[in-house]
């Protein structure tokens, strides 16, 4: 790529800790604890992950939210109106919604009954312009993880770059693909901390990825695109596993308890295998429960727009006491 980055002050003095008379990037230079722009590369928060994860810094990058992330992806390496993405319906939407945005076609390839990629059918809608395959694992909205077999298919085979998306990783006794990234140079990961770390609010998701992908997305990215308090809070957030995975358990135990619980409610079924933090159910009339539930002051997701998905309630695992009052309420809904 022949595209010369934006350089910004703190490209060219990057120690921002030593104690000097910062007048280069026309600053407010009145303490607010704010005043100074972030680091652009977020090196604080960087080390942080390569320790945690096993990777080097330089095959990391942050964005504002993993959509930032999806988007520069798809920018960088779609040419729009000429290649394609391909997507595995049900799945998340912003993958869709990206590439119509940036001008690019994306074909659909369903999951099958199981809710597993159709490999089959993946590699033969694909073609020298196929430049990115989005696969979510585990998958929203249908919770489960792919099969290895079927993810390393792909890898083996897919021209373009695989994009596996583990938002939910966290909350999966099955193992995060990290471990293979030095084996697949067409492998890209991204991981967020919207979802197990509890951060949303901050809008941090991350890329990992060959340093030569990583590379080109740092040549576009916008040079400031994660705010100051933002990488504090991450550092901290991160820094903190010990209540990180206190809260993953009683998550994972209260997933455990819903699940059990929901075999007793009539209108419900069937209940969908989760390795995230939700539950997938099947339901007589979602449309239905969905509206009573909400008049009882609980808000879901009703799932049944996408394929696959008829009839289908998406259930976040909230609080042990929320958990217990959806209980409760459904199970004095009358059918």
């Amino acid at each position: 790529m022949a595209l010369t980055p934006y350089s910004s002050a703190r490209d060219e003095f990057t120690d921002l800790n030593t104690e000097m008379i910062f007048l280069d990037a026309n600053e407010n230079p009145f303490q607010t604890e704010v005043n100074r722009y972030p680091d652009p590369w977020q090196r604080d928060v960087k080390a942080v992950l390569a320790e945690q994860k096993g990777v080097k810094a330089e095959n990391i990058l942050l964005g504002n939210g993993s959509d930032e992330v999806l988007d520069l992806l798809v920018r960088a390496f779609c040419e729009p109106k000429m290649d394609h993405v391909i997507t595995l319906p049900p799945t998340y939407g912003m993958y869709k919604v990206l590439a119509e945005i940036n001008d690019i076609e994306n074909r659909e390839v369903p999951l099958t009954s199981e809710f597993e990629p159709n490999v089959s059918e993946i590699l033969k809608s694909a073609n020298l312009n196929s430049k990115l395959l989005f696969i979510c694992s585990p998958n929203n909205p249908t919770g489960n993880s792919f099969s290895e077999k079927n993810i390393k298919t792909l890898l083996e085979n897919f021209s373009g770059l695989v994009v596996i998306d583990e938002a939910y990783i966290d909350f999966s006794d099955k193992k995060s693909w990290l471990g293979t990234l030095n084996d697949y140079s067409n492998l890209v990961i991204t991981q967020t901390m919207s979802k197990a770390y509890g951060m949303a609010g901050i809008r941090m998701g991350i890329c990992f990825a060959s340093t030569e992908v990583i590379s080109v997305l740092n040549k576009i990215k916008p040079p400031y695109n994660i705010n100051e308090l933002t990488q504090k809070s991450a550092v901290e957030r991160l820094l903190n596993i010990k209540l990180l995975n206190l809260e993953i358990n009683l998550i994972t135990e209260e997933k455990r308890r819903l699940s059990k619980v929901l075999l007793q409610v009539k209108f419900i079924q069937r209940i969908f295998p989760s390795d995230a933090n939700f539950v997938l159910v099947r339901v007589d009339n979602a449309a239905l429960r969905y509206q009573q539930l909400l008049e009882n002051g609980i808000v879901v997701r009703n799932r049944s727009s996408q394929i696959l998905c008829e009839n289908t309630l998406r259930f976040t695992v909230g609080t042990p006491a929320e958990n217990t009052q959806l209980i409760e309420t459904l199970k004095t809904m009358k059918s």
